[in-house]
């Protein structure tokens, strides 16, 4: 990929060379063994050059270019034709975009452009699904101090691309992975005797790491908070539990609205004072921003 391409991933604070493993690995599952896309072989002419815009079919939010970018030039360096693609962005990571609106123009060898068209719109559909509904819920809280989170709920081996996604619809990410962050649930609790106890436990074990507890009750909420817990996960809780939660523990913790969540609700949460709302739907339920290729007349 080009170097400002590398330079656009990192400014979005991803990793190219995990993008490019992500692109690698799916252009392989669509080429096969032989590294061929059989229909464009046979039909195009490897010096046939075009030009192709990347254009939204319905209106919402885009994330995603510079991935998608990627895709054509990391395509274009394995097709064996030893010409490279121009890629031009046309918007801009974030931006609300409407039907019909251009997002990027590609230009290169036709057979390329073709052959990278899937991969490159497969995960540049993900990714503006993802900031699109996160960005109705951004607005759903709009007024209020609350910011809406991702989860771990991601498909595997696409999480740095989601939880980007995320950020550009203007959310907020949580822990990366178990290894960041140590959060305490159910379980934790249970195996551990306690939410005291099994505060404890990590804090000693894991000092340096950030703790978060998950908490069922108000009287579950104030025990994490004197065992030491400043970030709370009220699971299931009703506006009405959170708003007591919020003026019970005050600014002793962080508060974290979690648990059957829904957009039409969202306003209310926001409402009660909480400083986040989690939404694993975000990244596990959002459909993609339909964006197609379409091949001009040269």
């Amino acid at each position: 990929m080009t170097d400002e391409t590398e330079r656009m991933l990192r400014a979005a604070g991803l990793d190219p060379d995990q993008v490019r493993r992500i692109i690698e690995n799916a252009l392989a599952e669509d080429l096969g063994p032989d590294g061929l896309d059989v229909t464009s072989a046979a039909t195009i002419p490897a010096t046939q050059t075009g030009t192709a815009d990347v254009v939204a079919r319905a209106d919402g939010v885009v994330a995603g270019l510079a991935v998608a970018a990627a895709v054509f030039e990391l395509a274009a360096g394995g097709s064996g034709i030893g010409r490279t693609v121009e890629v031009s962005l046309v918007a801009h990571d974030g931006e609300r975009v409407a039907r019909g609106d251009v997002l990027a123009t590609v230009y290169g060898p036709t057979r390329v452009l073709l052959t990278a068209e899937r991969t490159a719109l497969n995960l540049l559909c993900r990714m503006s699904g993802v900031a699109t509904h996160t960005r109705a819920w951004a607005d759903a809280l709009a007024g209020s101090k609350a910011m809406v989170l991702d989860t771990r709920k991601t498909t595997p081996g696409l999480r740095a691309l989601e939880k980007y996604a995320v950020r550009a619809g203007g959310g907020t990410n949580k822990r990366m992975g178990l290894h960041d962050v140590a959060m305490v649930k159910d379980n934790h609790k249970f195996a551990a005797g306690g939410v005291a106890a099994a505060y404890r436990r990590v804090r000693e074990a894991f000092p340096e790491v950030p703790v978060q507890v998950e908490v069922d009750t108000l009287a579950e909420a104030v025990e994490a908070v004197e065992a030491g817990a400043r970030f709370l996960l009220l699971d299931n809780m009703p506006p009405a539990l959170l708003a007591e939660v919020v003026a019970a523990v005050g600014d002793r913790a962080e508060l974290e609205a979690t648990g059957g969540l829904t957009l039409a609700d969202a306003a209310a949460v926001g409402a009660t004072g909480v400083d986040f709302l989690s939404v694993g739907a975000l990244t596990h339920s959002s459909p993609i921003l339909d964006i197609a290729l379409d091949l001009r007349t040269e």
